[in-house]
């Protein structure tokens, strides 16, 4: 049998981020059932870290996240645009700019046309504008996970998947299919979508994971149109998301949330078309031919607020899960707290003073 200090069950950003706070500290191994690290939701986010998504600690573990998550992303910025029913919603947003001292600003149809000539009038009443938004690196951040673990003779196993899961004395013991064992007195449940089978396997009670699945397309930019400037665009509520890839190509989502199970998700023809659609009619762009889509899981439970912590009558069983779509944006501060979850030490000094707290994410609010 593999012995660690921590065992790490899931390859993606939170099991990877995770295992890279722990390796200076405790000797690491991650388990990853795919090819390679990243391949499920890791692998398939558009990553693009704004304050428009998520509820209030979101944002907080967005804001502590930021300053490492520039190391590995350009500044690009970010198009909040409303319609009149929206606007209130907008206010709201931009309060939470105004919180969280971001460079925003404030502006009017013409502004936001100006800055994305593709929308039509009637697409937006008002918008605000991020200058400081980042699109991420996600392969960067993924790998330079990956060094830090290895670095320090920590290790990341891919094509390990885990069938097994029980208790020997006082280790978690994984039996991966292959019957290879690897055990420690600490087991990090980091599996995405998979993360309540890993439990069931543990024996420990399931948190409620819901899969949620998103799809995105991409399409060429109308010819001749360098788009590489154009903001990344959503709507404030229901509606969609637009962004450039490169000079000539643009990637866009209805933001669908579709329940699923654990599965490698794929696009789906009607998902496929509704993107398409929602973009035709807030833009001038003709979307003749959708060159690429793909599909990908993002889990939640029932508050959407992460979970992270130990699991109750489990000693040692640490969940870090729940992360929806905000995996990649959060990972800093996130992986911090379930690291320090993970090696029984007090709660971040940036989470405390923003806040947060190890009770407000801990599995045991599930069951109450």
């Amino acid at each position: 049998m593999y012995v660690s200090d921590v065992l790490v069950i899931g390859g993606g950003i939170a099991g990877l981020s995770v295992a890279a706070r722990i390796a200076p500290h405790a000797g690491v191994t991650v388990l990853e059932g795919e090819s390679a690290p990243g391949y499920h939701a890791s692998g398939r986010s558009v990553a693009f870290a704004h304050y428009g998504l998520g509820n209030e600690p979101v944002r907080s573990l967005t804001a502590l996240s930021m300053a490492e998550l520039a190391a590995h992303a350009s500044v690009h910025p970010a198009l909040h645009i409303a319609h009149e029913g929206d606007i209130a919603a907008l206010d709201a947003l931009e309060e939470v700019h105004r919180q969280y001292g971001c460079d925003y600003t404030r502006i009017g149809p013409e502004e936001a046309r100006a800055l994305m000539p593709c929308l039509k009038p009637e697409a937006c009443a008002a918008a605000l504008v991020d200058h400081g938004s980042l699109k991420l690196d996600t392969h960067a951040m993924l790998q330079a996970h990956v060094a830090t673990i290895r670095g320090n003779r920590g290790a990341v196993i891919p094509g390990a998947r885990v069938v097994v899961i029980g208790r020997e004395g006082d280790r978690w013991v994984a039996v991966r299919a292959d019957g290879t064992r690897h055990g420690a007195p600490v087991l990090v449940n980091a599996a995405g979508a998979w993360a309540d089978e890993v439990a069931r396997m543990a024996g420990v009670t399931p948190i409620g994971i819901e899969p949620r699945r998103r799809t995105v397309i991409s399409f060429a930019a109308p010819e001749g149109e360098d788009v590489s400037r154009w903001p990344f665009t959503k709507t404030v509520g229901e509606g969609f998301y637009l962004l450039p890839e490169g000079r000539g190509q643009l990637l866009a989502s209805s933001m669908d949330q579709t329940p699923s199970e654990p599965c490698d998700a794929a696009a789906e023809e009607l998902d496929k078309a509704i993107a398409a659609d929602q973009v035709e009619q807030a833009t001038t762009l003709a979307i003749r031919r959708i060159s690429h889509s793909w599909a990908g899981l993002r889990s939640f439970v029932a508050d959407e607020l992460p979970v992270i912590g130990e699991a109750a009558g489990a000693p040692g069983f640490i969940w870090c899960a729940g992360q929806g779509g905000a995996g990649f944006q959060t990972a800093p501060a996130l992986s911090a707290i379930a690291a320090a979850a993970a090696l029984d030490q007090p709660l971040p000094e940036d989470a405390a003073a923003a806040g947060l707290s190890f009770a407000m994410f801990s599995p045991a609010r599930l069951a109450a």
